[in-house]
């Protein structure tokens, strides 16, 4: 969690308006504030990012290199149609002598071609888009799981700065009340100067914890929001922070080896980086499909028509013409790949490479969540260590306060040994506030890594 920043003091006035206006502010405000919780948070988040709206355009982009790949398996038929005016000297379509003449010509024909076999290669294209496919919708699950994370750790550090700056006012209040006392003491006596000077030191630390803890909230809220698409407006809504009693339930106990075996069965970016492996194995077979022959079939029928223009020779009709040139062909096209440059070979080779290129970085995703899941584990058991060690010493240091504070009362202890105590108690605090929130988010990667639905 973030510690605490320094920034320079404010005018003792400027401070106490700037709280005085924070809190009236946060009074009226929260009655027309939107109450979040962490579900809500990842489902807006999931409704608006762009990022994956983007990767939902992919998707939509592999479906169709799908159904085009398909479609490529489809007899393809052409029309054509040309039409010629010719002037000048040229060949008598009758006596076949050359001739001044004007004349047309037009033809008309329509064709059709479909490939019988060419080495597999586009049966193998539809499997490695299909793949593709499904590679291209694991990565969605990918960008939304990955933001998932974000939304949890942002929004816990909205709950924890909440938390903090709760802590930091009351210890404020307390400051002040001790101030205020000092100087009645003062003025009968029973204090000197440098007790008031340590007494406005204590208040003046408190006003700048204040102040920093404000800052760190709004910076919390702005993060979310934004994650969120919800830009710069973060007054519109407050999340809700987990009980103690879901504090106290969060499962610490796990086994790495079965924590990772079960995220290798639902964990997006071990499933993208396995498809994009298999991808990268039909490629192989793409470029092998180069190497053999390739046969198709052809069939197609057509027909022309010619008239001389101011001519005295009888000339035949438009219909009988198309009929006398009617002409038909079916016919096998084989074609057998000898010599290309080595280009068919280097393309099997690179697609090899790209293979165990793919396979590696699969490796490396397997062996990159086991680690990450082995730290996870032992970060949750650390934090569930450390929350009730800092619980302990809070509680102990809370009940030293308070021993202290009514011996200080009644003058039986100095203003230096009471700052000192309250000092002591405050650090307690924030200490056990971060371990507790620590402790909730280290429960919830493991959730994460699990696959379980993230909340409290």
């Amino acid at each position: 969690m973030k510690k605490l920043t320094n920034n320079k003091f404010l005018p003792n006035l400027t401070r106490l308006c700037f709280l005085g206006l924070f809190i009236a502010g946060f009074t009226t405000d929260s009655l027309a504030q939107e109450t979040i919780t962490l579900p809500q948070a990842i489902d807006r988040m999931l409704q608006n990012n762009l990022t994956i709206k983007q990767g939902a355009l992919n998707v939509a982009t592999s479906d169709v290199n799908l159904r085009q790949s398909r479609a490529a398996l489809l007899p393809n038929l052409n029309a054509t149609n040309s039409n010629n005016l010719s002037f000048g000297r040229g060949l008598d379509q009758t006596s076949f002598q050359i001739v001044d003449q004007k004349l047309y010509q037009g033809s008309g024909s329509i064709g059709t071609s479909v490939d019988l076999f060419g080495g597999f290669a586009k049966i193998n294209q539809i499997k490695q888009n299909k793949i593709l496919l499904e590679a291209d919708k694991s990565n969605v699950e990918k960008i939304k799981n990955d933001l998932t994370l974000d939304v949890v750790v942002s929004y816990m550090q909205v709950v924890y700065n909440e938390d903090l700056l709760k802590a930091s006012s009351a210890q404020l209040q307390v400051a002040q009340q001790t101030l205020k006392r000092e100087d009645a003491l003062l003025e009968v006596g029973n204090k000197t100067i440098a007790d008031i000077s340590q007494a406005k030191a204590q208040v003046s630390t408190a006003e700048l914890n204040v102040t920093n803890a404000q800052n760190d909230l709004s910076i919390s809220y702005l993060t979310l929001a934004q994650l969120m698409e919800m830009g710069a407006d973060t007054a519109t809504f407050k999340v809700v922070a987990p009980t103690v009693a879901e504090i106290a339930i969060s499962q610490t106990n796990y086994d790495v080896r079965d924590v990772y075996n079960q995220a290798l069965d639902n964990f997006p970016d071990i499933k993208l980086a396995s498809l994009n492996t298999l991808a990268a194995e039909k490629g192989i077979a793409i470029a092998k499909g180069s190497l053999y022959p390739s046969i198709s079939l052809n069939a197609g029928l057509g027909s022309s028509y010619s008239y001389i223009f101011k001519t005295l020779t009888p000339q035949d009709n438009f219909s009988k013409q198309i009929d006398d040139r009617f002409n038909q062909y079916v016919g096998l096209s084989l074609q057998i790949p000898v010599f290309n440059g080595l280009s068919a070979k280097s393309n099997v080779k690179r697609a090899k490479i790209s293979y165990q290129n793919f396979k590696i970085q699969e490796q490396l995703a397997k062996n990159n969540l086991n680690k990450v899941i082995a730290q996870a584990v032992l970060d949750l058991k650390a934090a569930e260590s450390r929350y009730r060690s800092t619980e302990n010493t809070f509680n102990a240091q809370k009940d030293a306060f308070n021993v202290i504070e009514q011996r200080y009362n009644v003058g039986l202890v100095n203003s230096l040994d009471y700052n000192t105590a309250t000092t002591n108690r405050n650090n307690a605090e924030i200490d056990f506030i971060r371990a507790k929130y620590d402790l909730v988010f280290r429960s919830k990667v493991i959730d994460y890594y699990l696959g379980k639905q993230i909340t409290f």
